[in-house]
């Protein structure tokens, strides 16, 4: 894995991002790659937001994963600074190598360089693999959280 670079995502990524946020059957339904507009418009928006962090972990020039990691500042918890890590995908070939915990424990320390007095995430109820992926690197069922589609 020492030839694993995480670097932030760049237009040309995009494609790949996509493809890996439709791997899945939720996300085959959500995702879009026939139309990359609206995702490089939002790459733009993520790109002009310091508190945004889109990235991608790239091996021998391929893009095998990403998440989007976002620092929220805040008043509650005496003011803390958050993180939220969000999007998390790992290339189907690359499920089981470590990468998803690299990537986790980049968004950690990230979240930690950043000031944050916690990181937070949702992950679909239906995801039990990625319940356990959480639960084994220490994050705890701790809510219940709702959406409402606008």
């Amino acid at each position: 894995m020492g030839d694993l670079e995480i670097r932030a995502a760049a237009a040309e990524d995009v494609p790949a991002i996509v493809a890996l946020l439709a791997d899945d059957p939720l996300g085959a339904l959500r995702e879009s790659p026939d139309d990359l507009a609206p995702y490089l418009a939002a790459l733009e928006r993520l790109r002009a937001d310091p508190n945004q962090h889109l990235v991608v972990a790239v091996r021998q020039g391929r893009v095998i994963g990403t998440l989007q990691l976002t620092i929220v500042p805040g008043l509650s918890r005496r003011g803390a600074t958050r993180s939220i890590i969000e999007g998390v995908r790992v290339h189907a070939g690359e499920r089981g190598s470590g990468l998803g915990t690299q990537l986790i424990e980049w968004a950690v320390g990230t979240s930690r360089r950043e000031g944050c007095a916690l990181v937070q995430l949702t992950t679909d109820r239906s995801r039990t693999d990625a319940h356990r992926f959480y639960e084994r690197l220490g994050f705890e069922a701790s809510h219940v959280g709702y959406k409402l589609p606008l």
